[in-house]
């Protein structure tokens, strides 16, 4: 007989565990959470909060090393220290993690510390570290187990000369120099974060262009600025052999040429994607059906068994803390017959918290082309805004696309200042399918580094006023 049985057992602390458990218990459901390590999973613990408080100390410097003059300020020799850095970023995540813990007590959701696992129809198995090992009854099991970062063979982390995104959060002495390999995202940050504290910054990448996921023109010019800032950046390049020294890592790589070359650093970031956690959590003897490292999932988040379901980065993309806790509610709310609706994944925003900043939402222009749509595209460069050039934050361009036809705002992408915090504007715009009409007549106030999305509207159809 199980020690205890809840109505759902979500296995899993992350940012889509945690929050299916609290909607959950908001909707009288008994309700239990297994997490292995910290509450808060990698996001909270090890990922968007942490390296966000890294970031600012990286956004301070670029403030007194490259603008202090400008603003008035005359401050000689500066320096930072390393670990005071780190362990700011620490507090800020364990502040939060702790947080969480609250919300737990205060939602009357159950925590069980261990590794879960599921172990027959309605049966959950928790092993503990000290190796006690207690079986749990749940109604509905909801997987948020996550995903970890994915190796190269050949790149396999060890923790001293090859880093994970952990080690490179946790640097005891900056590098002088820094490979990163992989320009989503997360190799980005980090690329940003070491050249603004003074490393000298690689960054490698096998596809055509660095960010990807992001509209080409915005790639682009992101490309551009990050290389007017020292990072140098190989696009099209295949890594080869990694040799590890006593003073550093060399890497063979074929350049997008043909031509093949040495890069030498002291460290090197792994940042080439990540893989769904599906091992040991008792998949193997069930109906769950695992793609490529993830759960595969219906448009309720439903898996192949039974009473089972797959939220966040383990049901696949995008890998967003936001989309894993709104994938959470969709399916608690699904679970207790509330009326909801499916994602569309082309409304999750995607942020890099660089410098500058990246937000999108929506459609590309190459994919908004590429599905026959007819678009009316608009830009707006920060040149133009009153509150960007008072900051002295410049660089960068707002860029919005419209269906021709219709005046559906398609897509939304944005480099500039503070961009991570203006994209849900465009966000709410879409979820409230709104046309350029709506967008036009919105009143924006002044000065604010929003009038630029207003003004990226404008410009598509012609009416831009302040370029």
């Amino acid at each position: 007989m199980p020690e205890a049985s809840f109505d759902v057992v979500i296995l899993g602390g992350g940012p889509g565990g945690y929050v299916a458990a609290i909607r959950a218990a908001q909707l009288g459901f008994s309700t239990a959470v297994v997490e292995r390590e910290s509450l808060g999973g990698i996001c909270l613990n090890w990922g968007c909060i942490p390296t966000k408080a890294l970031l600012r100390t990286a956004e301070i410097a670029h403030l007194l090393r490259d603008q202090a003059k400008d603003f008035g300020f005359e401050i000689g020799a500066w320096s930072f220290d390393l670990a005071k850095v780190v362990a700011r970023s620490r507090r800020v995540a364990e502040r939060l993690s702790k947080g969480v813990t609250s919300l737990m007590k205060k939602n009357d959701v159950r925590v069980f510390f261990g590794t879960g696992a599921l172990a027959a129809p309605g049966l959950v198995t928790v092993r503990a570290a000290d190796g006690q090992v207690r079986d749990v009854g749940a109604r509905h099991v909801i997987l948020a187990t996550g995903a970890r970062a994915r190796t190269l063979p050949g790149l396999e982390p060890d923790g001293e000369r090859i880093w994970t995104y952990r080690e490179a959060m946790l640097p005891e002495a900056l590098p002088a120099s820094l490979l990163v390999v992989g320009s989503g995202a997360i190799g980005i940050e980090f690329a940003s974060f070491y050249r603004q504290l003074g490393s000298e910054v690689t960054v490698l990448e096998v596809l055509p262009r660095i960010l990807p996921a992001e509209d080409e023109e915005i790639s682009k010019l992101a490309r551009k600025i990050f290389e007017k800032q020292g990072i140098a950046i190989h696009t099209g390049a295949a890594l080869g052999a990694v040799e590890k020294g006593a003073d550093g890592v060399t890497a063979r790589v074929t350049l997008a040429d043909g031509k093949e070359t040495e890069i030498r650093a002291e460290r090197v970031v792994s940042a080439v994607g990540i893989t769904g956690n599906v091992e040991g959590i008792g998949l193997e003897s069930t109906r769950v059906v695992v793609e490529r490292g993830h759960v595969r999932v219906n448009e309720w988040l439903q898996t192949g068994e039974a009473g089972v379901y797959a939220i966040g980065d383990l049901a696949g993309p995008p890998w967003l803390a936001h989309k894993a806790m709104h994938e959470g509610v969709i399916c608690v709310e699904r679970i207790a017959g509330e009326d909801v609706q499916p994602l569309d994944v082309t409304m999750v925003p995607g942020c890099t918290y660089s410098l500058p900043q990246i937000a999108s939402v929506g459609l590309t222009e190459e994919k908004a082309r590429a599905g026959g749509r007819a678009v009316r595209v608009g830009r707006f460069p920060w040149l133009g805004n009153g509150k960007a050039i008072a900051l002295g934050e410049t660089e960068g361009l707002v860029k919005t696309i419209f269906d021709a036809q219709t005046g559906e705002l398609l897509g939304a992408h944005m480099l500039g200042p503070e961009v991570t915090e203006l994209i849900q504007g465009y966000a709410i715009a879409r979820g409230l399918e709104t046309t350029q009409h709506e967008l036009m007549r919105t009143v924006f106030a002044h000065p604010t580094l929003s009038e630029a999305m207003h003004e990226s509207v404008l410009a598509a159809y012609d009416r831009v006023l302040h370029v």
